[in-house]
């Protein structure tokens, strides 16, 4: 490379760096960028002493001159920690003016880069001035538009404010309307959500007590078989202990349940109306016995039918019944009114039955009328015939309560002796039965308003039912 390329290299560079730092001026009247190149030479002086500090100046080689060097450096390390500090304040002052000659670099950049923007934002505004020049027709006539809008503008504005209130108006109604819908549609959601979560929450509650209901019928059907069948093993053994140790019985003449009724000439069905009374009393009593036999698939018994009250009930509750009756007239009564009856003695009845064959019996105030050696023989009779699980209901006056000998239980001159409660419960349990339950029947201070007067403990001790039905089920 000859001198003169390489000097053209030199003035290209030196221009690179003027571009990138300019110097002079920057095409604003009395703006030009600071000359930093003085500051930089002063700089580069400075550090060059910095770093010359604490050196040693070179010596041509000798043996005292050795030992002069050697000295002069022990004496610099010796002053080191003496001139640590003012090197560090002159480094840090380097440091300082290489920054502020930086920032200044930075200053003259902007000022460089605001100059060409100014000089640029004058030709535009140079370009407008022409362009406004040419369009000064056009300004002119925008200008007279104007006017003649100002002038008339009163007249327009009334009818811009109209225009203006029926936009408001419309848009206010609309608005309205709106949001009328939307409270309405959220009225009917709202509606919906709560018949729906009352529907669900009564479902849920009917299908929970459906499900207890269902769980406990199951239960107590459970506990009811595990009863039978403990009263049942109980009964068998406490009858079979009793069996071994009583001693044989002389053989009794077996009599009829005629023998005892006396051929007394009396209207028996009269007798009854007057004071058993009206069948349709009777017969509304019956729904007693009706709600136990309720489920019953087979026929039941009904023992002394009478005028057939039960089976009238029992027919109007498709319950299939069948009655047996010593009284010719009295079945006579029943064929007359579609029952089912028959004339036949209740023994010679029930020994002629298959064992366990009868789904259920209904006695009503038959007992009372046997003789006490009979009673025990017609109820091992039911406990033989009547099926396990099958239901007897015997209904008879209620010793238990003094009215009954005062007013109605001597009226009836068939009757042999009252039965109390506890002795037929024993003939029962003896028979094999079990869930004995005992109801009282038709309170004496009905038909004895007197007895209200009576303190309430000792009328219900000795003034209660007139009656009373015994339910058991055969084990």
């Amino acid at each position: 490379m000859t001198d003169a390329e390489l000097t053209a290299a030199i003035e290209e560079v030196r221009q690179r760096a003027r571009a990138r730092v300019p110097v002079g001026s920057l095409g604003l009247d009395g703006v030009e960028a600071a000359d930093l190149m003085p500051l930089v030479h002063a700089r580069d002086a400075a550090e060059a002493k910095v770093a010359a500090i604490g050196t040693v100046n070179p010596r041509p080689p000798g043996f005292k001159n050795s030992i002069a060097q050697a000295l002069k450096r022990f004496v610099a390390r010796a002053l080191d920690w003496h001139v640590r500090e003012q090197v560090e304040f002159n480094r840090a002052a380097m440091v300082c003016v290489q920054a502020s000659i930086e920032a200044l670099t930075d200053v003259s950049r902007s000022l460089a880069a605001l100059a060409s923007h100014h000089q640029k934002l004058r030709e535009d505004f140079e370009a407008q001035i022409a362009k406004y020049d040419r369009e000064s027709e056009w300004y002119r006539l925008e200008t007279e538009e104007l006017k003649d809008i100002r002038r008339h503008w009163a007249e327009w504005r009334v009818g811009f404010e109209e225009r203006r209130a029926a936009s408001e108006i419309h848009l206010l109604r609309s608005l309205s309307e709106l949001q009328g819908a939307f409270q309405h549609r959220v009225t009917l959601l709202e509606e919906s959500f709560r018949e729906l979560a009352r529907k669900q929450h009564a479902e849920y509650k009917s299908a929970l007590d459906a499900n207890t209901v269902e769980v406990q019928k199951r239960l107590w059907q459970d506990m009811e078989k595990i009863r039978s069948e403990y009263e049942r093993l109980i009964y068998a053994e406490l009858r079979t202990l009793r069996q071994k140790q009583a001693s044989p019985a002389p053989p009794t003449q077996a009599i009829s349940s005629k023998d005892n009724a006396a051929e007394i000439p009396l209207d028996w069905m009269r007798f009854s109306g007057v004071f058993r009374g009206s069948e349709e009393r009777i017969r509304s009593s019956q729904q007693l016995y009706i709600d136990r036999f309720k489920g019953t698939a087979r026929e039941i018994l009904d023992i002394g039918c009478g005028r057939g009250e039960f089976l009238e009930a029992a027919r109007n509750a498709g319950l299939d019944a069948r009655g047996i009756d010593l009284s010719e007239e009295s079945v006579r009564l029943c064929g007359a009114k579609g029952l089912k009856a028959e004339v036949a003695d209740l023994f010679e009845h029930l020994r002629g039955q298959v064992d366990r064959s009868i789904a259920g019996v209904y006695c009503s105030q038959v007992v009372e009328h046997l003789p006490p050696n009979r009673l025990p023989e017609m109820i091992q009779l039911l406990g033989e015939k009547v099926s396990p699980g099958g239901l007897v209901a015997l209904e008879t006056p209620n010793p238990e309560c003094l009215a009954i000998f005062a007013t109605h239980f001597y009226i009836d001159p068939t009757h042999t002796r009252p039965v109390p409660a506890v002795l037929l419960r024993f003939y029962l349990e003896e028979a094999g039965f079990g869930n004995i339950e005992i109801v009282k029947l038709e309170p004496a201070v009905q038909s004895i308003p007197a007895l209200a007067e009576l303190p309430a403990g000792v009328r219900e001790a000795l003034f209660g039912g007139l009656d009373y039905a015994l339910f058991a089920r055969k084990l």
